[in-house]
């Protein structure tokens, strides 16, 4: 039976077809929502009477298991009594809740908002309504007003507070100006206090025409911080008054003004009216504003992966070739990372581009093939086919015999992409990074010069060499401003902090660092380098200084989950389910933690003296002995290579 728990509103289960559960009375209530706060966690029999008794009377504990038994029965009526619980688990000192994590709604909540702040604006707008649409009333309700509860409801409130607004932008950007404005006037009424309500409502009012309105709006708002609480309205208030008063191009330029939003919007009218709705130029044009969307942030990039497959598919189905493979190839945005954020979109791309190549008349040009086989080299990044290599080569070879500045770029993110066949290639992406960076700045290729930094940055960082490094990041920096290119700064940040794993005798301030960076990196849309990259970077970072891999339960380690979970078992004092996880992790993907990875498999053989796995790290790590594992990613590491080697050498050297 799939259960389900509400907690946004009164503090409800219900059973698999909808119909509510009997979960007794108030004290059985509070002690499953706070459970439900502890998101799986454990949460000792002591807290939960402190947490459900001002005055604990003497029979408190005995109280509180009757609670967790009661509410077993709601929960799982046809467990065997003697059968264990399979949902509300006891666990050392204490309980928690073993549940999925669309089973309560508050949980559904939070990863829906989060989803939302990556998506295309109606994929946003989609999902927002349905998250909004599962609170009941205020949560919590019925519920013992104690510190805990009240403090998760306050958290829970803000939130829901933030994705009214968030919906509110979502549909500002999708056109819907007049259908917000009466929902963010009753919004700014009930919360007066909140900047971004008052700004997203002065935005609305004057994207329907309403100038004045939008100015009163931002003059009341003013006034009400200023008399009430005695402070400054933010700079995007400010800037969003003044921006309106000058009419200017952020927010709709007035009649008569000749900014780039009347410029653009005089021009797209123009090419609507003459060029064909159906014509492969308007698709051609379509993948240069994808290209240009994708490197504006994290918004951007999703809508111009979810568009790309869409634009290739239009192309294949006007039975043209020549022109299909230039919708590909023109597609030219550099990657840096080497795991793709839609594994199944590249691997679809990668065959489109097989397609083309096979259709290509005699007579199409060798630009146009090069740039497919550039693309083939790039999408098929983190595979072990032998073709990503295969068109990576070929791709160079024709860039350079025709002497194309900006194919010759293309193609060697090509090859960077396809270096990583062996531990211990720092030195030669270095190459390819140092030429990126002289061949974009003679030609002007202000975003492949960015690429080329970053691929320094990442080999100068496997090296230790962090004086050229930081050289490098601010260079990116640099041009990133110059370019208005958001993304690089979540790159140089993360380098920043890995720098300071790999120099500061302390974990603490490299751990801080890392915590600040999955922040950013969460708005980042980049999901193939956020998932599990955080928790990942944080056990390095204790493998590195020695300490044991305490991690909760409920850590999501994405991808890299083999190669975490013998670490984290042993941290768990479970040597027997470690050694048999052991024997279930694969090789590491050939990808920019390879190194790092190695690392986490053979300390974990090392305390568990495993000597196949020992033998077989030692064969793959020793390459890089002089470099850092994993900080050729620019983002993270687990210390010196040779530290590594050295510690394994002497564990093979003991007997059994």
């Amino acid at each position: 039976m799939q259960v389900s728990i509400g907690v946004l509103g009164p503090v409800v289960a219900w059973d698999g077809v909808g119909a509510p559960l009997d979960l007794r009375g108030p004290k059985h209530r509070a002690v499953l929502a706070r459970l439900v706060v502890a998101r799986g966690r454990v949460v000792p029999v002591d807290r939960l009477v402190d947490d459900l008794w001002q005055e604990p009377a003497p029979g408190a504990v005995g109280s509180v298991r009757t609670f967790v038994a009661a509410l077993r029965r709601a929960l799982e009526p046809q467990r065997a009594p003697r059968e264990s619980a399979r949902l509300l688990v006891t666990e050392g000192p204490g309980y928690a809740l073993r549940l999925a994590p669309d089973a309560v709604d508050a949980w559904r909540f939070e990863d829906e908002v989060a989803a939302a702040s990556t998506a295309s604006p109606h994929e946003a707008l989609e999902r927002l309504d349905r998250a909004l649409s599962w609170w009941r009333g205020p949560a919590l309700a019925g519920v013992d007003d104690e510190p805990w509860s009240r403090v998760e409801r306050s958290r829970l409130e803000q939130l829901r507070l933030n994705a009214i607004e968030q919906r509110a932008e979502a549909r500002l950007d999708v056109g819907r100006a007049s259908d917000v404005v009466p929902d963010l006037d009753a919004h700014v009424a009930e919360h007066p206090w909140r900047e971004e309500a008052w700004r997203l409502l002065a935005l609305a009012l004057y994207r329907t025409g309403r100038q004045g309105d939008a100015l009163a709006v931002l003059r009341r708002a003013r006034s009400l911080l200023l008399e009430q609480l005695g402070v400054d309205p933010s700079p995007r208030l400010r800037r969003l008054e003044t921006d309106i008063l000058r009419q200017a191009d952020r927010v709709g330029d007035g009649p008569g003004s000749s900014g780039p939003h009347r410029v653009w919007a005089e021009t797209a009218a123009a090419y609507d009216r003459t060029v064909a709705s159906g014509s492969g130029s308007r698709l051609e044009s379509t993948v240069g504003l994808l290209r240009s969307l994708a490197v504006t942030g994290a918004s951007g990039l999703a809508a111009a992966r979810e568009q790309r497959i869409a634009a290739i598919a239009a192309a294949e189905q006007l039975g043209d070739p020549d022109l299909t493979a230039r919708v590909i190839g023109g597609y030219d945005v550099p990657a840096i990372w080497t795991r793709s954020d839609d594994p199944a979109q590249a691997a679809q791309i990668v065959a489109a581009a097989e397609r083309a190549l096979t259709a290509l008349g005699s007579d199409s040009s060798e630009a146009t093939r090069a740039r497919l086989l550039a693309t083939i080299a790039v999408e098929s990044r983190g595979t072990r086919t032998a073709r990503g290599p295969e068109a990576a080569e070929e791709a160079e070879r024709i860039a350079r015999r025709l002497g194309d500045p900006a194919l010759l770029a293309f193609a060697l993110n090509g090859v960077f992409m396809q270096t990583f066949h062996r531990a211990g290639l720092a030195p030669q992406r270095d190459r390819i990074g140092a030429e990126l960076v002289a061949l974009s700045a003679r030609h002007g290729l202000g975003t492949f010069e960015i690429l080329g930094h970053l691929v320094r940055l990442q080999a100068r960082s496997a090296l230790a060499d962090f004086a050229t490094g930081d050289r490098h990041a601010a260079a990116a920096d640099r041009l990133a401003a110059r370019y208005d290119r958001p993304l690089v700064g979540v790159f140089t940040q993360w380098y920043r902090a890995l720098r300071l794993a790999a120099t500061e005798p302390s974990p603490q301030a490299a751990e801080a660092a890392y915590r600040d960076g999955a922040a950013r990196l969460a708005d980042a849309g980049m999901p193939g380098v956020e998932r599990g990259l955080l928790p990942l970077a944080l056990l390095c970072l204790r493998v590195s200084h020695g300490e044991p891999a305490h991690f909760d339960d409920g850590t999501d380690w994405g991808p890299h989950t083999p190669w975490a979970r013998p670490l984290v078992l042993l941290g768990r004092n479970r040597p027997a389910d470690a050694a048999a996880a052991l024997r279930q992790v694969p090789d590491p993907p050939r990808d920019l933690l390879f190194e790092a990875l190695w690392c986490l498999t053979f300390r974990a053989a090392i305390a568990l003296d495993d000597r196949t796995v020992m033998r077989r790290a030692r064969i793959a790590l020793t390459p890089a002995a002089d470099e850092l594992a994993g900080a050729g990613s620019g983002m993270l590491t687990a210390g010196p290579v040779s530290r590594h080697l050295d510690d394994l050498d002497a564990a093979l050297r003991r007997t059994r």
